[in-house]
């Protein structure tokens, strides 16, 4: 153990260029393991909002648009077509809706909100309630989350709906539900498919939404429809969102991925740091190693001395960045999602150990020519050098 010791006494000799060299390795290690951190959280923040919609093909017209207020269109998806539909897709959860958007009083505020008329027993398949009940009969409405609250509606709260103004009695507050494939209720009114059809004068759906129960079937589900109702000609078109879903968080790790490249130049940049405090050092020492080879040193023994040296660098370097990336990572998903629970699950707190890894790693290869150099030096030569 005396050329650790030697190696921690030339640490500490020439503190200060041995702090420069730390700090390199503690801001490469801070930067990559924060910004995987960041990354993980965003590909998490991203699955917990679209999973639940993962599991569900959307069915619309191949005509596209809606046939409800705006943007109606004279084809949608006839109660013929949604029969096949749920013959096609066996046990599977089918619900239709209509699909619109129209104008809103809620006392004297004038605004606007998408509209979504639904069978009532199809609600509670999609959507959960947060506060009330669920739709009864065709004069009550239900409220997505966040109009209710930039409204401040409650429970028999009263909204006008177009310009005939027909007046609905709030009877429920829809869950946050957050953005989806399918349906986005958050700023929206649900109201009952007869009231939609009646008061819109509309007969055909403007989508069919498919819950598959098993994600395994979801493949084959999806080719039932297609092969139902698109035997002949393209009738209607079939989105997967799993496959969307997939793709989006594959996006997401693409990213991260470069983000986290992007942290590890500056440990690269350490590395060259540390690459040049150790060549001072062997050309500074040269003398001391021709010393300690003429009293019988091994060649080894004098690279392990130089390789200790860079190794209590990146051991030093790495626990304080290991240390400063759980604030650098709390500030990052702070400022991104406004949400700091995905910094302490698993798959973030990973990122952390993956760049006191690759600090310590760099700071020994950075090591090692300089180690081989100086272990390789002549001992007469230098014993003669000033």
């Amino acid at each position: 153990m005396i050329f650790f010791e030697f190696a921690r006494r030339n640490v500490r000799l020439h503190w200060l260029r041995s702090l420069l060299a730390v700090i390199g390795i503690v801001i490469g290690v801070a930067a990559i393991a924060s910004m995987g951190i960041l990354g993980n959280s965003l590909v998490l923040s991203i699955s917990d909002t679209l999973t639940d919609v993962g599991d569900t093909i959307v069915v619309t017209p191949h005509t596209g648009g809606g046939n409800g207020p705006p943007g109606a269109s004279s084809k949608g998806i006839s109660d013929r077509q949604v029969t096949e539909i749920q013959r096609a897709v066996g046990s599977n959860v089918v619900v239709p809706l209509y699909v619109g958007g129209d104008r809103i009083v809620i006392g004297g505020e004038v605004g606007a909100a998408s509209i979504y008329g639904m069978r009532q027993e199809d609600i509670p398949e999609l959507l959960d309630l947060d506060d009330g009940v669920y739709l009864r009969g065709q004069t009550t409405t239900m409220v997505g989350a966040k109009l209710a609250e930039e409204y401040d509606l409650r429970v028999g709260s009263r909204v006008r709906v177009g310009d005939k103004e027909e007046r609905l009695r709030t009877a429920g507050i829809i869950s946050e539900r957050g953005v989806g494939f399918d349906i986005n209720p958050d700023y929206a009114l649900v109201v009952s498919d007869t009231f939609y059809q009646d008061f819109y004068d509309v007969d055909e759906w403007d989508q069919v939404i498919v819950k598959v129960r098993d994600l395994n079937e979801i493949d084959a589900v999806k080719a039932a429809i297609e092969d139902q109702l698109n035997r002949r000609e393209q009738v209607v078109n079939v989105l997967d969102t799993k496959a969307i879903l997939e793709t989006l968080i594959e996006t997401f790790n693409s990213i991260s991925t470069f983000t986290t490249a992007i942290g590890g130049i500056s440990l690269v940049v350490a590395g060259v740091s540390i690459f040049n405090v150790m060549m001072m050092s062997v050309t500074e020492r040269t003398k001391e190693i021709g010393v300690i080879r003429s009293i019988g040193a091994l060649q080894k023994e004098v690279l392990l001395m130089f390789l200790y040296e860079s190794l209590i660098l990146g051991l030093t370097g790495s626990a304080i960045g290991g240390l400063m990336s759980f604030v650098g990572g709390y500030l990052a998903v702070s400022v991104m999602l406004q949400d700091t629970s995905y910094l302490f699950v698993p798959s973030s707190l990973v990122y952390v150990l993956y760049g006191m890894a690759f600090g310590i790693g760099t700071s020994i290869l950075s090591g090692l020519y300089p180690a081989w150099k100086a272990s390789h030096v002549n001992p007469i030569e230098a014993l003669r050098h000033e």
